[in-house]
């Protein structure tokens, strides 16, 4: 069979089944791009209708670098050829595998199959991230996808010799077909609107599925109750990738514009959104009823309005929105979603597989929340795929080659996991690859720790050389897992270049340390970073997070005391085998949950970022656990000047933080960075004397009450609850005006916040004053 005859074969059962076709293309890389163009012509594919992703630039249809793939997102082409020769990302498969409709063929050009993982490439080189070089990264994931290229049916395989010329030739060797005779594909029947539906025909008419209708009808909830006594419905609409949920939801969008509502939209990326104002566009077009256009607004003739946010911006509701829209709602964090349960009716629509985003974490967590918001809840699944059959053979092939659909255990199976079940274990890329339930089920946990995971993140963990990965399993099944990324050990020459300005990959807490903290020798210890820890939804809050964290600990420090005694260590990880670890660090969006248990897991914080996070809107918080000496003066040092600069950053750009943040933030600062004694002179312990007698004022002395606050805050001696802390955070530390630190604190007045302020600085007298603070406390019990 010739090249030209396979690939007009492949388009022909595609065609019948409304299916897509994988042809694969092994070879030489000018070899294998000739021939993938003369494999689209042969198959009859017109030329405007393919893309191909490619580091080359000589193809005669459209082409984007691998890095501007996502441009694809949301586009449906007849062919997509990928160029896996210069840079095979995992991530540039998952953008464009969904692009390609139905009848059409997915083109993957490679090197030769059997030496393939064995290449390093672009993609390899993002891996290698100091003090690592390239050869240092494996060939682990490329292996698997290899595998499941041979064993999936609907995947053609050819092998093409360097001197390919001729697609009708004998230059091709086909070494699968691909082919698999399917049955031809039904019609599919344009929906029908509802008898009773709000939105107009025209509006249902312009779906393409009967899910996609189904889905629609469910969004008319965004309509609002009968009453503002009725609850405010919450819609949740969920799909794996290429269903329609965006379309449905961009076509809802237009029929609320059109009856005069005022809809907000969001979604992690402006980009995200494209398909949810094109289809609310076309619908306003279509009516008429278009009043303006631009690139975050689409205006109604009627007043109404479809415009876009930010998500943090989006989550303060800026203008009352009627109605609000996330889309891609499984890739923001849980804590920015609920804050859009204060608002007016949400639609939250989630990929539930796919590149977007993760669906799981939005499942497990996020739905607790919206059972105790005490909305209308209304779900709705897509399930039909838009662009092609159910049961497409290429959809089913990048599930399993990226992983989309991976899960944790079922529940039943780790319910009765406890500390005490569990074993500790290293996985190793190697035990992975040849375990794919072990895979599938560490992967998914991990999923479930991150609101956005992309099908690189499977690359890293099965090929980057700083990354390794600690579980515990319950008879065999992954209860808790975390990946751990090395960082530091790096030359002095790296560092200076730091210093300089230069940045640093794959080196988070060295980065900051040296670049934005200034320390010179904040990149020299070698530290691990837990980069993501997730624990079985079904045992979570049962201990096995911290344990994990203990034995992660424990594993790191004998192996420091087995260096320090001469041995070799053997490491069951890539990194560095036997190399001695000064600390364990952590950096992640600070809520006052994660800060406790970090806390409580013996790290502490030395720094707090002063910007926001553009996607969750938090403030990451950095948490260090020395384990050698080295590490020791690393933490206390930055601990220090963490302590330090508070004063300066929490009345500046974190003055309007969660002062709950700042309170277990504080109080994760090791004891250490406080002075033995309070700096107060003996006029400021009298003001602050007076301030705990209701006389006097905080602006009389402002930098001794911030220094007690800081100590107390840190220290805990004087045992002040909750209130009075946030009390302390708010006037003394972020500096808010009397009025706002009274409604933000929901006081009943400002004159009864400035008597709790006065109560809250007793304490502090009694447990830290001098002798000549509390004689003169004595003046006024006189």
């Amino acid at each position: 069979m010739s090249l030209s005859s396979l690939a007009a074969d492949l388009r022909a059962e595609a065609e019948r089944a409304n299916e897509r076709r994988l042809l694969v293309l092994s070879g030489p890389p000018d070899a294998t791009r000739r021939a993938a163009v003369d494999a689209v012509e042969a198959a009859d594919l017109p030329l405007p209708d393919c893309t191909a992703v490619s580091a080359a630039a000589d193809w005669p249809f459209e082409h984007v670098g691998p890095r501007e793939s996502r441009e694809l997102l949301g586009r449906t082409q007849g062919a997509i050829v990928v160029d896996g020769h210069d840079e095979c990302s995992p991530n540039a498969i998952g953008r464009t595998v969904g692009a390609v409709d139905g009848g059409g063929l997915y083109v993957l050009l490679a090197p030769d199959l059997a030496t393939w993982p064995q290449r390093r490439d672009g993609f390899d080189e993002s891996l290698a991230v100091p003090p690592f070089g390239v050869d240092d990264v494996t060939g682990t994931f490329r292996e698997r996808l290899v595998a499941t290229l041979r064993a999936h049916p609907g995947v053609a395989i050819c092998e093409v010799d360097e001197g390919y010329d001729d697609p009708a030739g004998d230059a091709v060797e086909v070494r699968d077909d691909g082919l698999t005779d399917p049955w031809p594909a039904r019609p599919r029947e344009a929906p029908e609107p509802p008898a009773d539906a709000a939105f107009a025909d025209g509006i249902y008419r312009a779906c393409r599925t009967a899910d996609q209708a189904e889905a629609l009808r469910e969004l008319e909830a965004l309509r609002g109750g009968d009453t503002t006594d009725d609850p405010q419905p919450a819609v949740v609409v969920e799909a794996d990738r290429g269903r329609g949920k965006s379309s449905a939801a961009g076509l809802a969008a237009g029929a609320l514009a059109l009856e005069g509502r005022d809809v907000l939209v969001t979604a992690p990326e402006r980009g995200g959104a494209d398909e949810v104002f094109a289809r609310a566009r076309e619908r306003l077009a279509a009516a008429d009823a278009l009043a303006g256009v631009d690139e975050d607004r689409i205006a109604a003739d009627s007043g109404g309005r479809v415009r876009f946010a930010r998500p943090p911006k989006a989550a303060a509701l800026p203008d009352d929105p009627d109605a609000v829209i996330v889309d891609e709602a499984a890739a923001l964090p849980v804590a920015l979603l609920e804050r859009f349960l204060d608002g007016p009716p949400a639609a939250f629509c989630t990929t539930v597989h796919g590149y977007e985003g993760a669906g799981r974490s939005f499942d497990v967590r996020f739905r607790g929340s919206l059972a105790d918001s005490g909305r209308e809840l209304i779900d709705v699944r897509l399930d039909e795929p838009i662009r092609y059959a159910a049961g497409d053979p290429v959809e089913s092939w990048a599930f399993r080659a990226l992983l989309l659909d991976a899960r944790p255990p079922v529940d039943q199976l780790v319910a009765d996991a406890t500390p005490e079940t569990v074993e500790y274990e290293t996985l190793t890329p190697e035990r992975l690859l040849a375990d794919e339930h072990l895979l599938r089920e560490a992967f998914g946990l991990l999923v479930l720790a991150h609101y956005r995971t992309e099908p690189d993140d499977l690359a890293r963990l099965l090929d980057a050389p700083n990354l390794t990965c600690r579980a515990l399993l319950h008879e065999g099944r992954v209860v808790s897992v975390a990946l751990l990324a090395r960082e530091g050990g790096l030359s002095g020459e790296t560092r200076e270049r730091v210093y300089r300005g230069d940045r640093i990959r794959g080196n988070m807490l060295p980065d900051v340390f040296t670049s934005q903290l200034r320390d010179l020798d904040g990149g020299a210890p070698v530290g691990y970073r837990v980069m993501r820890i997730a624990t079985h939804h079904a045992v979570r809050s049962d201990g096995l997070g911290s344990r994990l964290l203990a034995e992660i600990e424990s594993e790191f420090r004998e192996r420091d005391g087995r260096k320090r005694a001469g041995e070799r260590v053997a490491h069951a990880g890539r990194p560095r085998a036997g190399e001695r670890v000064d600390y364990l660090g952590v950096g992640y969006g600070a809520t006052p949950e994660l800060l406790e248990f970090w806390r409580e897991n013996g790290y502490r914080t030395v720094h707090l970022s002063t910007t926001k996070n553009d996607t969750s809107g938090e403030h990451s918080a950095l948490m260090v656990r020395p384990l050698t000496d080295d590490g020791a003066d690393l933490a206390a040092r930055h601990a220090r000047w963490f302590r330090e600069r508070a004063p300066g950053v929490l009345a500046g750009p974190l003055s309007g933080v969660d002062p709950d943040v700042i309170r277990r933030a504080l109080r994760a600062v090791d004891d250490g960075a406080v002075p033995d004694e309070p700096g107060l002179s003996e006029r400021d312990w009298r003001v602050v004397v007076d301030a705990a007698n209701g006389m006097g004022s905080y602006h009389a002395a402002p930098a001794a009450f911030t220094e007690l606050a800081l100590r107390e805050l840190i220290l805990g001696e004087a045992g002040l609850d909750a209130d009075a802390e946030r009390l302390l955070v708010e006037k003394v530390l972020q500096n808010r005006e009397w009025d706002a630190v009274a409604d933000d604190l929901d006081r009943v007045s400002t004159r009864m916040t400035m008597r709790a302020f006065g109560d809250a600085c007793e304490p502090l007298v009694e447990v830290y004053g001098t002798d000549a603070a509390k004689a003169h406390r004595e003046y006024w019990t006189n």
